[in-house]
């Protein structure tokens, strides 16, 4: 490049000088012409100016050529950004809808987290859908397949628009007067935790209602409905949305800003983490796995394959940025953010556009390097590169076999590496992950 205008300054220098030669002949040839008619005023150096430019001199050429290469090189740069410029935008304002969609046992609480401790500027909800599956999964509604992803939008819609009323009509018993003492896992929100949503509370009965290191009545929905109006961003963690179709209008929504982050994890390793967690559910599984059958028609197991493919379907449809999508969707893997949290959601924040807090790289500083001994099965404090590899000594070699056959294209997908014996199942220091970038 530095060549190429080298020589260009060479041709202008030169042709400087034919230029000069060039507008000795022009004045000349204009005294000739104004001897010819001499009713013609004489022009302005201006309009002097305007005049030679109708027939252009070498000089001139040389210059369209230099400025025909720059548009040229342009042109590369202006297509890349044309179609970020052809893509849906927000509202103008700047406020930022997140949702975490991720599946049970995937790292969802963990990773939650590093938007629930941002600081006062975001408003978090967990599991806010739970109360919509508990109630409708009780009753012959749940027959209408239709009627429980558009229920979990229009609370999802509700919620990002800090209106609480939507999801009011699921939670049991009602809540009277807006208060209700039954939100689910409300403690796990450091927003309705805050001092200007709690309400006071009976001496004998606040340890029902204890709301991390605060002491906090029932939840009065119209304060959090005011505490959510007075924050920035809005983000929601949820393991229950599996329909892509529910999500659509979310983010076609011109008052929303949504962004939505799908969160996967290794399906055995989830499994694993399952049968810790609801092991009076797995308990025909552990019985099968001691003699080495696998129980293929159980209906955990027809859940868990129904699981991966719904997922996979997700994903793929994600990472096929279609339209509406575009500049909208991120997929991570939770085994990258236990081997590099910070680094993982530094980039998380910044798909999101929102400002990586202070807080929350603390938070992570402090949560990630956890004693083994210090977290439990629900506990968001971990060691997390070991819990990344925990699951693969609490599940039989035969199982994860299972999972890999129900599950195979899944798998392939995210960049999860098949075991072909227990030995390698076992061996840590053989990786079951691929280096994958998802973009």
């Amino acid at each position: 490049m530095k060549i190429k205008y080298a020589i260009v300054f060479i041709f202008i220098v030169a042709m400087v000088i034919i230029e000069k030669e060039s507008n000795i002949l022009s004045r000349v040839s204009d005294k000739m012409m104004q001897r010819q008619t001499p009713q013609q005023t004489p022009q302005s150096p201006l309009d002097y100016g305007n005049a030679t430019q109708n027939s252009p001199t070498p000089f001139k050429m040389l210059l369209s050529n230099v400025n025909a290469t720059k548009e040229s090189d342009s042109n590369q740069t202006e297509e890349q950004h044309k179609e970020e410029v052809e893509d849906p935008v927000g509202p103008e304002d700047d406020r930022k809808h997140i949702l975490l969609m991720a599946t049970t046992r995937s790292g969802s609480s963990f990773v939650g987290e590093f938007f629930n401790q941002h600081g006062e500027n975001t408003f978090y909800l967990f599991e806010p859908l739970w109360h919509v599956e508990h109630m409708l999964s009780a009753t012959a509604e749940t027959n209408n397949g239709s009627l429980i992803p558009a229920n979990y939008r229009d609370v999802l819609r509700g919620l990002f628009l800090c209106d609480f009323s939507p999801l009011e009509k699921f939670i049991s018993p009602p809540p009277q007067n807006h208060v209700t003492p039954s939100l689910f896992r409300r403690e796990s929100s450091s927003s309705l935790c805050e001092e200007k949503v709690c309400t006071p509370v009976i001496k004998e009965i606040f340890e029902r209602y204890r709301c991390k290191n605060r002491r906090c009545g029932p939840l009065n929905l119209t304060l959090a409905s005011q505490s959510c109006l007075s924050k920035q961003h809005h983000a929601i963690k949820t393991v229950r949305v599996h329909q892509w179709e529910t999500l659509r209008p979310l983010v076609e929504d011109p008052r929303l800003n949504v962004k939505i982050i799908q969160l996967v994890r290794d399906p055995r390793a989830i499994l694993a983490s399952r049968m810790v967690a609801f092991s009076s559910k797995y308990k025909t599984w552990k019985a099968l796995m001691q003699s080495g059958r696998v129980p293929e028609n159980d209906d955990e197991v027809k859940r868990l394959q129904g699981n991966c493919e719904n997922i996979r379907w997700s994903a793929e449809l994600g990472l096929s940025r279609p339209r509406w999508l575009r500049r909208r969707y991120m997929l991570v893997r939770y085994e990258d953010i236990a081997r590099y949290p910070m680094q993982k959601a530094e980039e998380m924040y910044r798909f999101t556009g929102i400002p990586f807090s202070p807080r929350a790289r603390e938070w992570i500083l402090k949560n990630t390097q956890t004693t083994e001994g210090d977290s439990g099965i629900y506990s968001t404090q971990k060691n997390s590169s070991e819990q990344a590899e925990k699951w693969r000594f609490s599940i039989h070699f035969t199982l994860a076999q299972m999972v890999q056959r129900l599950c195979g294209p899944t798998m392939k997908l995210f960049g999860y590496k098949f075991v072909d014996d227990a030995k390698t199942l076992l061996n840590k220091s053989i990786s079951l992950l691929e280096d994958k970038t998802f973009h």
